[in-house]
């Protein structure tokens, strides 16, 4: 199933009993050689801060800092970034792993299309891995992969926002593509770009979800009422600080910027760690200049 209606959408997922892993095996990252603002992606990402200055070994510092962390969960593979692909840091709109597959997205400017001609990142999933290509670039809607696409793989759900980064024909492809068993399409607020900067389902149980970042209202509503107490709402200046670009490594385990955990009350930290979690708050005030966060720069190993 693939829809905008909310109440099929809903009823079909609650007997979606979640029987996959809820969590990575292991994760992929590509490293900010080449690391600055790229123009293009800041026709709308209205996140990017295009009047700052960049320190190249910052980035570099705060992005080992991140592998170092994540690596205490689970294990971390680093490509190399490269000058030419400046947006790389975040490869999780690009390529996208299912036990059968590596998706490649079809992104929407050409300094991010460049990320997915790749070789040796397509070799190592599909030689190494073994896994079968699933070349989305090849069709014609846009689709950022997870970026646009949140799952929740516990049940094969996945929750989509149109933007200028996604249309309908681009969510189609992904639905198919990961293997889902139903979508639920909407649009995202004006001015928003991916649904991870909005969103994020942790360990398919618990919801972040930024209420502001929907075009309707209903939808968070739903959400939220879908995944009960557990789901924690954020003000738009939580959603500002990347609250909402959070991801769950472990069953317990939560990942996310300082300045994202700076900016919980006390409220939603009670509830996260009511619902088991352990929050990981790792520093990254350089690359977030980027215009995202620590669930932009980890992509997930099924």
């Amino acid at each position: 199933m693939i829809t905008r209606d909310l109440q099929a959408f809903f009823a079909f997922a609650a007997i979606c009993a979640p029987d996959a892993p809820a969590c990575a095996k292991a994760v992929f990252m590509v490293s900010p050689e080449g690391f600055c603002l790229a123009e293009q992606s800041a026709t709308d990402n209205r996140y990017m801060q295009m009047s700052a200055m960049v320190d190249a070994a910052s980035a570099h510092a705060e992005h080992r800092a991140l592998q170092a962390v994540i690596r205490r969960c689970l294990p971390v593979i680093c490509f190399p970034g490269d000058s030419e692909t400046p947006d790389a840091v975040f490869p999780n709109n690009v390529f996208a792993l299912t036990p059968e597959h590596l998706i490649l997205g079809h992104m929407r400017h050409p300094v991010r299309q460049r990320e997915a001609a790749r070789d040796d990142i397509r070799r190592f999933f599909t030689e190494t891995l073994g896994r079968t290509l699933a070349d989305l670039g090849s069709q014609p809607g846009i689709c950022e992969l997870t970026g646009s696409m949140v799952i929740d793989r516990s049940r094969g759900i996945g929750f989509c926002g149109l933007s200028e980064r996604c249309d309908e024909t681009g969510a189609r492809a992904m639905h198919a593509a990961f293997g889902l068993r139903a979508t639920l399409m909407f649009d995202l607020a004006e001015g928003e770009y991916h649904t991870n900067v909005v969103l994020s389902i942790l360990a398919g149980r618990a919801a972040v979800i930024a209420p502001c970042g929907f075009r309707d209202s209903r939808v968070p509503e739903a959400i939220a009422g879908f995944y009960g107490g557990t789901a924690i709402q954020l003000s738009p200046a939580q959603k500002a600080d990347f609250a909402g670009n959070c991801i769950a490594l472990s069953g317990q385990d939560v990942f996310l910027s300082a300045r994202a955990a700076a900016s919980l009350d006390p409220g939603q930290l009670a509830m996260l760690d009511a619902s088991g979690f352990i929050l990981h708050a790792v520093p990254m005030p350089t690359l977030e200049l980027a215009g995202g966060s620590l669930r932009c720069c980890v992509g997930e190993i099924y």
